[in-house]
């Protein structure tokens, strides 16, 4: 069998190979480096699973010649301790080891840590295990191996060691054949054939004496004695007894014992088969008929007990080693988490008399533990005593103790009495939970804190209530969730969750049982507040009780709780106003940190080093909980978190356990996090374990709960921090981290359910009451959008900002990390220096989002590890690994593309390092390094996560791509390839968050149910696509190109739908495409015909489409041209921005030019576009869903608030109750040109602005949006199944024709999280700012904005509002409402300017004004304000017409910021407050709940013809051919207005929705007619470019582009048919002959080739004779002659119209048509460009007709060529002319590629020259290849007429701007219109 190589580089060049050999049937032989001594050996191969405790492990005798394969990856970390420090108490044996040596034989490990971090440790692990004489092998795949090891059973295996170091692995040699010459192989040893226990027992009896003051006394004064058998004892038995008050003798395995004195026997745990101490049985079995005292024994010892008492023994397959194996015990039915060790076990079947199963394996079923039921006999498989793993067991020493001292007592040897009850009195006192309807509350809408996590953690409970059969009711607000999809509640309510509208619901649907622990704190504050009254409504809280909840939200109920227990919280004192506050700050001492109770993601929290500040943030934690703690800091210490499940029975485990990697002091949420955690000694982690599953027993929590630590990181200090008792945002990533279903398990702990018998959904086969064992490591980074608000800070503390998360997984720290930071944004390439602008020392110092690069940018300048730390308490472990990828990346920089090595590029994959980082770094290409890699077969393993690390099979496709392996756990060969990928949401951000998720799942869901397979590729934790049964296989992986077309490839998938993750995955469609990528749905050149803004603006114009006027410019002065041709206000896009946000709109020449100046850079590098900003203009969405261009389901929407609104923060309306028909139809009309044009299948949204019923389109998306859940829910359609089946060619009905209800209207609003953005400005603008949305359904738009408008968090106004309305205009408007408002009851407050207008018109109002902090003014705004005396606070500015600094602080912006922090309701937008007063008007009492509030399908209204769209895709017709429609004059009724006329009369007034388009309306004109009308072209000779005009040019372009449409629809239209072509070429050609021929036929004429050669030119007929006799039979000529004055005898003497294909040097007209039609839409616009041409530019006739033609564009033009090459002198007098000339060079250099966006490169043409020396010297003056390309920028291109040589390399080829080859495929559709153009459509 061939060896497997190494799966990482050597740590030390010195690292000699070694090998790895099995001794099984396969032979399995894996190779890597040595680490511990330098010896070969031979052994019993075994893995163990445990994560932690690999000094205690290896120092466990009981391993005892065995090789250990321990399946955590990264081993290390923490060192090993001092081995001359001894236990205080036991003196002559160490104090953190089991044995006084090393006793496994050998270890394998993948991953070591040389670089250990840890207080306590002295040594690396290598080093110790050289002292020790064990050798050890790193580099491995281990979970390849175990998973061998689990499926062929334990067997030999033998470790190899190189013997001529100096011979050096290499990929590309062979050097592992014949590889037994080159290493020194051992013979195969058989441990268990051997007397092990001979070796590790003790040769003499030794006692051990308790402390005087513990020790336990007989009735005699003697302290109470063991006598332990040492058949391999631990020392931490020995210490288990000894600080128990007891004696403990020690004897030798052989040891007569029967002729001691002692009260109490045991047995210890040791090696090997029990069979082979015979004698040991013997002595045993004498011992048990004597019956003197109690017997105990552990693990071996346990075994031998049952061979005396008659049993017998089995060799398991693997054993079971590890620390989370789960032993359920037969008497109390407890499930407890035990530490184990053994391949052998007690066969139960065999039992004898009197003997029964004490504890069954909920694994495996095997036996663990045996007792006897007459007398004090017991033992157990496990190990009580741990170390390493859970001390849940050790409990059984007391037990064994009290059984000794009780018999002492009575002188009776009685049954033992085991602790926990008999499980039938367990069962009695905790029955299951018997409910038929559980309400489940959400969340609501997303918000900084409480994001989409609480969407999966929902679903996940609902899902797990419909298993038991039990009816769920849901209450959520927020319509963008999965869990508010039909399907999966049975019943949806979209309404406020809060203690009204729950009682509501709750005595209208009544149910018997709620889950408040679902839906994070606000679903918690409802439990809260209804805690009282849950009883009296006859509903049973489910899962952990509201008690208990409060004890962990009160912060000194807490801390109370805590003391009870013994356990530590930092000094904390509880205060209810600032006095007492200050008074506990300096009994605390300063440095505090302030907490605000019952608040959410640590909202209304922060650090104060003084009292200033102390007051400061006390005052804002009062305005949101009425009780904050001040507690001690302790900042810089770890920061730990435990993830702890618990059930009824008070079986309770922890599911994963986490450490940040940033110290105390930054909020969880915005922190780094690793699971699991990887400084922490097996000692560190079960103190902590241990702690947790105490508190949580405590408390009394059932389900799950998150706990967090401070841990001092120099000794064993820690205080609880806090207790989340409910699920959590670190729930839904331990979840994700672990592939335990911690939502699922606890919705059905809730209902009583054991823990032990809910099954592991990963495994199926093993229970749930286990800690899942990870061979992987995860890393999460936050995700912030703090630069889209101003005046915010960026520095981290205790207040979470992060709005999303991402989380990567890998087998190293960092291949994950790197991973992960790619995650965050596609523009990070990983961990590496930057050019970010930062001071590194204050970054380090004080930690804001920037912080890690900051770490980078330090590392990179030459900051050492020891200083970063100072500066930042990081732990070093994760500093020195950061230094190693620095140091690893400046390796990579050393080397140039050509001799890069690939083992290096192998070790930078196995690091994490991407393709377009390394490329980055060897100034290459993405591509160019993967055609390396795939060229040299380093492709990512898939491995899968199973939560038992390998141990027992898995049945789910939950997955990951590491280079740290060897072997795929997954195979997608065969009848597993061809599954459908989907691309999901990505990260959450601002813009683009859990309706995209939403999205991808319905997509999954819909496929499935078709029977298809599916994949999924996301790495967001909160998502619910993430949850590993979605889809058939979950990749947890990155979306970019690189991880999708290895995956793509990995899994033989059979397409990509890129359209359901938001703009994520719809970024990278084209280049996927281009990677021949088979993208589902819409083509990705079309969705770039969308995204390009020139394409889509020609797309518009072309098919008679408004849009509002825009320009891009690049200077001040151009955008202050245009703004005042256009008229202000404007709308400013930069494309880099300095500060702020990054759109805004001006309103006047200074606003512009300051807004220029100071916000923003303006240049030809960095243009801007301006687009005319249309005010009071009404802005409209459309949802819609297309196939083959022709639409299948639309939704209208419309927003509440006037354009200039970001639509994500706009409040939407469906249907749409303010628009007209007219308008209405327009739009459908409208959108369906659209589709068309861009021959759409799929969804798509587009937004519209009215005016006057005139419509415009401001953008289209060709993709799902965010708003398409909320209308596919309001509508009863889902409009993503349909696209889904549409995009893959199921059957489906087009508009289902469901016809809504009168009085029902759905309204969705945002959802802010201001409040967490401390300095944010709370107005809305074009630069979206919400993190949600939450949406509601009424019998009108008052009724159900109303109830939206709560379910944002938003409390309804009682009695005082305060107004401050901008302008004359916005007052008036307002004025109507305001009267009613008055007339209510409502008190009226208002600013200056407000007051005084309202007053005016007999409102009575009082005034009010923004004061000095220092003035206590009865008129103060700022005091009624933070006296909480104002319920709803009215502000809108006014239109901002001059720009002021960006450090103004305006009156206005002050109230607003105070409302917000105050947490007074605030409204910024005249329309919202309108409707808000309106609705206030119209429904002043209590809003009733119903049906109409609920998630409800509509019966489909059956019609007489069937749609179309029910065949399948394959057969059903294409709509038609072209969209092109050139609108008429306004006077005739062109097609347009004939088709737009039954468009509006087919829509029903009633239902303005979704109404389908009548079938007999044309959507697209006749390209014919077009030709007809407007062809400058027709019946012309093509002799010259320039004879033809800008105007020409578009006319021809815009046929090329309906050409290419035409093509993709139909692969061929028959415009020429009957038509002839001729093709005469005198010169070689092979694009351009084929190009015009396959043009040609493509259109349905056919051609004749005449070549030169084989003509009459041969005889010497002349050019005219030839000419003038091929015009005789054909339609047109294409002609290529040598010399110039060709093209001028053809045009003369031909009847026909002769077509250029080249005149000798001078001139090829139509190759400077594709060229430019190429750059048009490679890169959109021909206009601000520069072009350069590199090459011979003298002959290149190519060049010569491009450059004539750029003379219609505003152009630079770059010249790069020999000197004998130059463009001649004529043509380059004309660029000078034109003032386009920019540099002229002989060398093609840094700076002139880096400003190019084409780069036409030419052929030095050796046909041109007389000279084969001088060709020679030339030929190779410029080369482009990768290294060129990587001083270029991201979006050019790189064109060549093509054929090339040498001048541009192969590798330029995959390089997605390398354009040459898609500019032979636009030359076909240029030529195509060409020829339509020339030939004519007509015969005549």
């Amino acid at each position: 069998m061939p060896v497997a190589n190494p799966v990482c580089s050597p740590l030390k060049e010195s690292d000699p190979l070694m090998v790895l050999q099995l001794r099984d049937d396969q032979g399995l032989t894996v190779s890597g480096y040595s680490f511990g001594a330098q010896k070969s050996m031979s052994g019993e191969l075994v893995f163990q699973t445990g994560m932690v405790g690999y000094v205690e492990s290896l120092t466990d005798p009981s391993y005892e010649g065995q090789i250990l394969v321990i399946t955590y990856p990264i081993v290390g970390n923490y060192g090993v301790p001092d081995e001359s420090v001894m236990d205080e108490l036991l003196q002559d044996i160490p104090k953190y080891f089991e044995s006084s040596r090393v006793h496994i034989s050998g270890l394998v490990v993948a991953s070591y840590t040389e670089q250990f971090s840890h207080y306590l440790a002295k040594s690396s692990l290598g080093a110790w295990l050289q002292r020790q004489g064990v050798p050890a092998i790193y580099g491995v795949d281990t979970r390849q191996l175990t998973k061998h090891l689990r499926d062929k059973g334990s067997t030999l295996g033998r470790l190899c060691l190189q013997n001529d170091i100096s011979q050096k692995f290499s990929l590309k040699s062979s050097f592992f054949n014949e590889w037994e010459t080159k290493f020194t192989v051992p013979e195969w040893v058989d441990p268990n054939l051997k007397n092990l226990v001979a070796k590790v027992s003790l040769k003499e009896p030794k006692l051990y004496k308790p402390a005087p003051e513990t020790a336990i006394k007989k009735a005699n004064g003697k302290t109470v004695r063991i006598l332990a058998i040492d058949v391999g004892m631990k020392y931490n038995q020995i210490r288990c007894f000894v600080t128990r008050g007891v004696e403990l003798m020690i004897v030798p395995w052989d040891y007569d014992f029967l002729k001691e004195e002692y009260d109490g026997l045991f047995i210890s745990n040791g090696p090997g088969d029990p069979s082979i101490l015979t004698n040991v049985v013997d002595n045993l079995r004498t011992a048990l008929e004597q019956a003197k005292t109690p017997i105990f024994g552990i693990c071996l010892g346990h075994q031998l007990i049952a061979r005396a008492a008659g049993a017998s023994t089995i060799k398991l397959k693997f054993g079971n080693r590890g620390q989370n194996i789960p032993a359920t015990s037969t008497i109390s039915g407890r499930c407890y988490i035990t530490s184990q060790n053994h391949g052998y076990a007690v066969d139960a079947n065999t039992l004898q008399n009197n003997w029964k199963e004490l504890f069954v394996n909920a694994n495996d079923g095997s036996n663990e533990g045996i007792y006897n039921t007459d007398l004090p006999f017991f033992s157990v498989q496990f190990h009580p005593e741990s170390t390493p793993g859970p001390k849940d067991t050790e409990f059984l020493f007391d037990t064994f103790i009290q059984s000794v001292v009780k018999f002492q007592e009575t002188k009776k040897l009685e049954p033992v009495q085991f602790p926990g009850g008999l499980i039938a009195d367990n069962r009695a006192a905790h029955p299951a939970v018997k409910v038929k309807k559980v309400l489940v509350l959400g969340s609501g809408g997303l918000s900084i804190g409480q994001a989409g996590e609480f969407d999966y953690s929902g679903s996940q409970a609902i899902k797990a209530l419909k298993e038991e059969g039990i009816y769920t009711v849901l209450i959520n607000p927020n319509i963008a969730t999965i869990q508010t999809s039909q399907g999966l509640a049975d019943k949806v309510y979209f309404l406020p969750v809060n203690a009204e509208f729950v009682r509501k619901v709750i005595k209208l649907e009544q149910p018997d049982g709620i889950y408040c622990t679902f839906g994070g704190q606000t679903a918690l504050s409802v439990g809260i507040e209804l805690k009282d009254e849950f009883e009296s409504l006859g509903v049973k809280v489910l899962g952990t009780q509201i008690e208990t909840v409060i004890t962990t939200e009160d912060r000194e109920l807490f801390a109370n709780a805590m003391e009870e227990i013994g356990e530590k919280c930092a000094k904390s004192h509880a205060t209810s106003n600032i006095p007492d506050s200050i008074v506990a700050a300096q009994d605390i001492g300063f440095p505090v940190i302030v907490r605000a109770a019952f608040a959410l993601g640590g909202l209304g929290s922060g650090f104060a080093e003084n009292e200033e500040q102390l007051v400061e943030l006390c005052n804002k934690a009062f305005a949101t909980s009425p009780q904050v703690l001040i507690e001690r800091s302790m900042k810089g210490w770890k920061e730990i978190e435990y993830e702890v499940v618990r059930d009824a029975f008070d079986n309770c485990i922890t599911v994963c356990n986490m450490e940040n990697f940033d110290p105390l002091g930054i909020h969880t949420g915005d922190s780094i996090v690793v699971a699991p955690s990887q400084t922490l000694s097996d000692d560190d982690y079960n103190m902590l374990r241990t702690t947790a599953t105490n508190v949580i027993r405590h408390l009394g929590v059932v389900g799950e709960c998150n706990i967090q630590y401070a841990l001092n990181p120099f000794s064993k200090e820690y205080c609880i921090i806090e207790v989340n008792a409910r699920l959590s945002r670190s729930s839904a990533l331990a979840s994700k981290a672990t592939g335990y279903p911690l939502a699922y398990t606890a919705a059905k702990l809730g209902l009583n359910i054991p823990l032990n018998e809910v099954t592991n959904e990963v495994t199926k086969s093993t229970c749930s009451c286990f800690e899942p064992s990870l061979d992987y490591i995860v890393t999460k980074i936050p995700r912030w959008d703090l630069k889209k608000f101003t005046r915010v800070s960026t520095a981290l503390s205790s207040s979470m900002k992060s709005v999303g998360e991402v989380m990567a997984i890998g087998r190293t720290f960092e291949e994950c990390i790197q991973k992960a930071i790619r995650e965050t944004d596609y523009q990070n390439l990983g961990f590496n220096a930057t050019n970010a602008l930062m001071s590194i020392d204050n970054e380090l110092q004080t930690p804001s989002d920037q912080r890690l690069f900051a770490v980078a940018n330090a590392l990179s300048t030459g900051y050492s590890v020891d200083k970063i730390w100072e500066m930042t308490k990081i732990d070093k472990w994760f500093l020195n690994k950061l230094a190693k990828l620095i140091q690893v990346g400046e390796e990579i920089s050393a080397y140039s593309g050509k001799d890069f090595p690939v083992e290096l590029l192998l070790n930078a994959k196995q690091l994490g390092f991407d393709d377009r980082q390394i490329a980055k770094f060897l100034n290459s290409s993405e591509n160019a390094i993967r055609d390396v890699r795939v060229e040299n077969g380093i492709f990512p393993a898939i491995k899968q996560i199973d939560t038992v690390a390998a141990e027992f099979p898995s049945s789910t496709n939950y997955l990951y791509l590491t280079y740290n392996a060897s072997a795929h756990d997954a195979d997608f060969e065969g009848t597993n390839s061809g599954s459908i990928i989907v691309l999901g949401s990505g990260v959450y951000r601002i813009g683009s968050s859990v309706e995209f998720d939403y999205c991808s799942v319905t997509t999954v869901r819909t496929l499935r149910k078709q029977g298809m397979k599916t994949i999924i590729i996301n790495y967001n934790p909160e998502t619910v696509s993430t949850d590993f049964d979605e889809s058939d296989s979950l990749f947890f992986e990155n979306i970019n190109n690189e991880t999708v077309l290895d995956i793509y490839h990995l899994t033989n998938s059979g397409g990509v739908v890129v359209s359901m993750g938001g703009q994520t995955s719809n970024n990278i469609a084209l280049n996927l495409y281009r990677q021949n990528v088979k993208v589902l749905g819409t083509s990705p050149e079309m969705i770039d015909g969308a995204e390009n803004r020139y394409k889509f603006s020609r797309m518009l114009d072309s098919i008679g489409i408004d849009q509002p006027a825009w320009k891009e410019l690049t200077s001040i002065d151009e955008a202050q041209d245009f703004a005042k041709k256009v008229s202000y206000p404007v709308l400013v896009r930069p494309s880099y921005v300095l500060s702020g946000a990054a759109m805004n709109v001006c309103y006047s020449d200074e606003d512009l030019k300051k807004y220029l100046n100071e916000a923003v850079a303006v240049s030809r590098d960095y243009p801007v576009v301006i687009t005319k900003f249309i005010q009071d203009s009404k802005e409209i969405e459309m949802d819609a869903v297309s196939r083959d261009g022709k639409l299948v389901m639309h939704v209208v929407s419309e927003h509440v608030e006037n354009a200039g609104v970001h639509s994500g923060d706009a409040t939407l309306v469906v249907p749409p109750q303010d628009l007209s028909k007219h308008t209405v139809s327009k739009i459908v009309y409208a959108t369906a040109k659209i589709a068309e044009a861009l021959n759409i299948t799929g969804p798509l949204n587009i937004q519209f602005i009215a005016k006057d019923e005139d419509i415009k389109v401001i953008e289209c998306n060709v993709r799902a949006s965010r708003s398409f859940p909320f209308v596919s829910k309001i509508v009863g359609t889902d409009l993503i199944e349909l696209a889904t089946k549409a995009i893959v060619g199921i059957p489906f009905k087009a508009y289902p024709n469901k016809k809504l209800p009168e009085q029902y209207v759905g309204v969705k609003v945002p959802q802010f999280s201001f409040a967490r953005l401390l300095g944010a400005d709370p107005v809305l603008g074009v630069e979206m700012a919400s993190t949600g949305e939450v949406a509601a359904i009424g019998k009108d738009k008052y009724d159900a904005y109303l109830k939206a408008y709560m379910a944002s968090g938003l409390a309804l106004p009682k009695k005082n509002i305060l107004l401050s309305i901008g302008s004359y205009k916005e007052k008036q408007e307002l004025l109507p409402a305001i009267k009613t408002i008055v007339k209510m009851g409502y008190n009226l407050y208002g600013t200056s300017g407000t007051f005084n207008f309202y007053q005016e018109h007999g409102v009575p109002i009082q005034f009010l004004e923004v004061m000095d902090k220092e003035d206590e003014s009865d008129h103060s705004l700022n005091n009624y304000l933070a006296n909480n005396l104002i319920d709803l606070y009215i502000n809108v500015p006014s239109n901002n017409k001059v720009r002021r600094p960006a450090t103004y602080v305006s009156k206005g912006y002050v109230s607003r910021r105070m409302a917000i922090d105050y947490s007074i309701p605030l409204v910024t937008n005249n329309k919202v407050a309108k409707m808000l007063i309106n609705a206030i008007a119209k429904y002043p009492n209590d809003l009733p709940v119903g049906e109409i509030d609920t998630l409800r399908s509509f019966p489909e209204i059956s019609t007489a013809a069937d749609d179309e769209w029910e065949q399948d895709v394959s057969t059903s017709p294409a709509a038609r051919r072209f969209s092109f429609n050139k609108p008429a004059p306004i006077a005739s009724k062109d097609m347009f207005e004939q088709s737009f006329e039954k468009v509006e009369q087919a829509i029903d007034e009633s239902d303005l929705v979704s109404q389908p388009l009548p079938k007999e309306i044309k959507i697209a004109g006749p390209l014919e007619q077009y030709i007809r009308d407007s062809n400058p072209f027709l019946k012309k000779s093509v002799a010259s470019v320039k004879q033809f005009s800008r105007s020409d040019l578009h006319t021809l372009f815009t046929v090329a582009a309906e050409m290419r449409l035409a093509v993709q629809r139909e692969g061929s239209i028959d415009l020429l048919k009957g038509r002839l072509l001729t093709t005469m070429f005198y010169e070689p050609s092979t694009r351009t002959s084929t190009s015009f021929n396959a043009a040609m036929q493509r259109l349905g004429g056919r051609v004749v080739e005449v070549k030169a050669g084989s003509s009459s030119v041969k005889k010497g007929e002349s050019l005219k004779d030839t000419i003038m006799t091929l015009s005789s039979y054909s339609d047109a000529i294409v002609l290529r002659h040598p010399e110039a004055s060709s093209i001028n005898t053809a045009t003369k003497f031909s009847q026909v119209p002769v077509i250029n294909a080249g005149n000798g040097s001078e001139e090829h007209p139509t190759q400077a048509f594709l060229d430019l039609f190429t750059i048009r839409e490679e890169l959109g616009s021909v206009n601000g460009i520069t072009v350069t041409f590199v090459g011979d530019l003298k002959y290149g006739r190519t060049v010569h007709s491009l450059v004539a033609l750029l003379k219609h564009y505003q152009v630079k033009i770059n010249l790069v060529c020999p000197d004998e090459l130059q463009l001649p002198e004529d043509i380059r007098s004309s660029i000078i002319t034109r003032n386009q000339l920019g540099s002229e060079s002989e060398k093609l250099t840094k700076e002139i590629i880096a400003d190019s966006d084409v780069l036409y490169v030419t052929r030095v043409q050796q046909e041109r020259f007389t000279s084969q020396e001088e060709y020679e010297r030339l030929k190779n003056s410029y080369v482009v290849d990768n290294k060129v390309l990587s001083h270029a920028k991201q979006h050019m291109c790189v064109m060549h007429p093509l054929p090339r040589v040498n001048e541009i390399k192969e590798e330029v080829d995959f390089d997605h701007r390398a354009a040459y080859f898609r500019q032979m495929r636009y030359g076909l559709f240029v030529r195509m219109a060409l020829l339509a153009l020339v030939i004519g459509v007509d015969y005549w």
